[in-house]
């Protein structure tokens, strides 16, 4: 009898167990309904059509406008130097001579053979007319003439290239020779710049590219001169790229008086520019996925609705829809991380 009881209290206790597992199932049912039929507050935006600006900074290596290797045709001894490093010449400034004894010997030998020649010509030219020199003589002194002009300027261009000068102005950068060193033809004995404008290569990615052209200005900043800035121009955009898909773009750089630059400084160029066409955009912050499988929500009729919508261009905060969603669309920017296809949302903002 006492084990019946037993068994009739424990089934007691199973049935009421199981009563109230069944009451907390059917009051989690009710509370997720409830969840169902409650709105998620979101933020949104409407989807419309802009220009954007777009900025890229690259850094580059700032070069001489015009960088030229002084190159001696002459071969001799240095027997005067006239410039040194940090010196400013302009185009045609002597800045070596070459030992000239003999150049100048053999130019007076060139001379005086060329004026020999020269009247030579003209008394049988006289002679001819007079028919007392028949035309093989007139000819052989024309010859003689026209030899004796061609070494004259050979003779004089050896002479001045004893004379190593520069074809620019501009500044000394390097000289590699001193007084008494002996040179060879084509032997490099210095190095001048023209620094008064500057220039700066960057290599810009495919991407952005095409997003400039030729004239725009575009801003520069150095660490020698924090928080000045330099104004500079595309002055060339090549139309061949490298093995990294990257396009080389030159920029013009006058230098500054006040803020002087020299070459083989790195600078920081911002490139700046507009979209050419009005662009359907949304904020990136709508975006759901990646950019390749790109999905936003948009609102209609208080309902979250998943859309598939195809990326273009990116403008830093900004995207570019090509196709799937329209001017006047309501896109939700902030919750769609809570959101499934189809649930009832309200605006928060």
């Amino acid at each position: 009898m006492k084990r019946l009881k037993i068994y009739s209290a424990a089934s007691i206790i199973l049935i009421i167990i199981i009563a109230i597992l069944f009451h907390n199932r059917a009051k989690i049912k009710a509370e997720t309904k409830d969840q169902s039929i409650n709105s998620f507050p979101v933020n949104v935006t409407t989807v419309t059509k802009k220009q954007i600006a777009t900025h890229i900074d690259l850094v580059g290596n700032i070069s001489a406008f015009n960088d030229v290797a002084i190159v001696s045709e002459a071969q001799g001894k240095v027997t005067k130097i006239l410039a040194n490093v940090g010196d400013y010449k302009t185009a045609g400034s002597v800045l070596f001579q070459i030992d000239d004894e003999l150049t100048s010997a053999a130019l007076k030998a060139a001379k005086v053979n060329l004026e020999k020649s020269k009247k030579d010509y003209e008394r049988f030219q006289k002679l001819y007319i007079e028919k007392s020199a028949t035309d093989s003589q007139l000819e052989g002194a024309k010859l003689a003439y026209q030899n004796a002009n061609d070494q004259f300027v050979i003779a004089q261009k050896q002479d001045n290239d004893t004379r190593v000068s520069t074809p620019i102005s501009g500044i000394v950068a390097s000289r590699n020779v001193d007084f008494g060193t002996y040179v060879y033809s084509k032997t490099i004995v210095a190095d001048v710049v023209d620094i008064s404008k500057l220039k700066i290569n960057i290599n810009v990615d495919e991407h952005d590219v095409f997003n400039l052209k030729v004239g725009d200005k575009v801003q520069i900043t150095t660490d020698i001169y924090p928080g000045v800035v330099f104004q500079g121009i595309i002055k060339t955009i090549s139309s061949k790229g490298d093995a990294a898909h990257t396009y080389p773009v030159e920029v013009d750089l006058p230098n500054s008086n006040v803020n002087p630059l020299k070459a083989g400084m790195f600078a920081r160029v911002e490139f700046s520019s507009h979209s050419n066409d009005n662009s359907l955009v949304i904020p990136r912050l709508a975006l759901v996925g990646s950019v390749k499988q790109a999905q936003v929500y948009i609102v209609e009729k208080g309902l979250a609705k998943l859309k598939n919508i195809v990326i273009g261009k990116t403008f830093n905060d900004y995207l570019e829809v090509i196709s799937g969603l329209n001017e006047g669309d309501i896109v939700v920017v902030n919750g769609q991380n809570n959101l499934q296809d189809g649930n009832k949302v309200s605006i928060a903002n």
